[in-house]
């Protein structure tokens, strides 16, 4: 068999890897959106990536099915533009990451529409017209197409490949991917770690080690460090909190992506609340996707640990306090930025480069009261990104922009295991493992990790380019 990485090879986004059984079937692990750049991941003429959105490198028609690890769009974000063109068969995942891409998937179609009908009434009379990646109808049909199954529960993607999920602690209903593929009088085990949460966080079940594998694609989002310890981590969001709205009176805006941030910031809130310990400000969700997905994790106690069921036994709703406020409409956001009262507001994306968080952004940043406080990985040309790189002016939805907000980074709260979280995941591999494939990472990040990796002990750790094949 043969595995051909057509995303997220030597970048975060874009999650796609194509198995080429050998009768010649082709099973696909993930199908994500490039985030990062612009609207079609373009980085430049001689980039890898440009265009990565609207191409394939595979014909969809001849994909068998479609295999997720988890929900976030960079994983399934172009699931529906797949199933726009010809792929017709089965899309596996875990229950919860059901749910949540029928609410993800139905918000991108949206964005896809009004970015694309925002542009075409704007362009120029010479420039030719978009047309969107995919549209709502594409997603009603993708979700037709769904097949979901439990944690532990061993099936069957075709005759020869039995498939298994087993919580990777990511965010709701994430897991590793982990395949038995008969070949002859062979049994290949393949794993895909997808995103590799982190123990002790706060919701959700600490990921599991994966059963015993001969081959890896693994995730190296934080390959080169370690994250802030977590006994740290109150204490310091109390003092940006306290020196932001008490001290100086201004906003603290957080960018968070809509699904697993966002219900953790609102969880650890809602304890800080009911144990007297939040200043008495207002605290403001302004994302109608994260309205909707903190609804789905409502619906999934299965996948919460037991110190959150421990808490609900107190407070039966874990996201919820007198003083939190969930917004749906325009104009409540636009009201937001009106006001000037001190507050704190959780707004998508994380990246700052889509969503309500944008006019957060442009209205707030040149505010010395405020602070934006970044919880998470940003890509690089991102506005997030270039905040997080310690930039003094930018360019916001076509305006220049001093920031004189401050800038505070949080990284305990990403969602992804660190350098040691990961390794530690992985540790039981050792004996078996004969190769790992490093994905979903920068490439200095990656060549950080894998060094790493090869001092703990591991046998074969490589880097694949974007379109590369190995053979198993």
């Amino acid at each position: 068999m043969k595995i051909k990485f057509c995303g997220a090879a030597r970048e975060v986004t874009g999650s796609a890897h194509l198995l080429i059984l050998e009768d010649g079937t082709k099973i696909l692990l993930d199908c994500g959106l490039y985030q990062g750049g612009d609207d079609d991941g373009r980085a430049g003429d001689d980039s890898p990536i440009t265009g990565f959105n609207e191409k394939w490198l595979f014909d969809p028609k001849e994909i068998k099915c479609l295999v997720l690890s988890h929900a976030h769009i960079d994983h399934t974000g172009r699931v529906p533009k797949l199933v726009r063109e010809g792929f017709r068969g089965k899309i596996y995942s875990t229950h919860a990451t059901r749910d949540l891409c029928a609410i993800m998937l139905m918000d991108s179609a949206k964005i896809q529409e009004s970015d694309t009908e925002r542009y075409n009434r704007k362009k120029g009379f010479d420039e030719p017209e978009r047309a969107p990646l995919y549209e709502m109808t594409d997603v009603t049909q993708a979700m037709g197409q769904f097949a979901s199954f439990s944690y532990e529960q061993w099936f069957y993607v075709h005759p020869t490949v039995r498939v298994m999920y087993r919580d990777a602690g990511h965010i709701l209903g994430s897991a590793s991917v982990n395949l038995e593929i008969k070949e002859g009088d062979r049994t290949i085990r393949l794993a895909f770690t997808g995103d590799i949460g982190r123990p002790n966080r706060p919701i959700l079940d600490d990921p599991l080690p994966m059963p015993d594998a001969d081959y890896i694609i693994c995730e190296s989002t934080y390959g080169d460090r370690d994250h802030e310890a977590a006994p740290n981590e109150i204490e310091h969001f109390l003092r940006i909190v306290h020196e932001t709205c008490i001290e100086k009176k201004g906003k603290l805006i957080i960018p968070a992506f809509s699904v697993g941030r966002t219900q953790e910031i609102v969880y650890m809130l809602d304890q800080l609340w009911h144990a007297g310990r939040l200043p008495k400000v207002p605290v403001y969700v302004d994302s109608p996707l994260a309205v909707n997905a903190t609804e789905v994790f409502v619906n999934h106690p299965e996948c919460f640990d037991a110190d959150v069921h421990r808490y609900m036994l107190e407070n039966e709703n874990p996201f919820g306090f007198n003083d939190l406020f969930y917004l749906r409409s325009v104009d409540a956001s636009k009201k937001l930025n009106e006001s000037r009262q001190p507050c704190i507001i959780i707004s998508a994306s994380g990246m700052m480069n889509a969503g309500r968080i944008r006019h957060h952004l442009l209205n707030n940043i040149e505010n010395k009261r405020n602070t934006f406080l970044i919880v998470g990985y940003c890509a690089p040309h991102t506005p997030g990104g270039q905040l997080r790189a310690g930039a003094k002016s930018m360019h916001i939805m076509g305006q220049y922009k001093q920031v004189l907000a401050d800038i505070e980074t949080m990284d305990s709260f990403s969602a992804h295991g660190d350098r040691g979280e990961m390794a530690d995941f992985l540790n039981n591999q050792k004996g078996t493992c004969q190769k790992i494939w490093l994905v979903h990472g920068t490439l200095d990040r990656q060549e950080k990790w894998r060094d790493y990796l090869l001092e703990k002990g591991f046998k074969a750790v490589d880097i694949p380019e974007l379109g590369e094949e190995v053979d198993i």
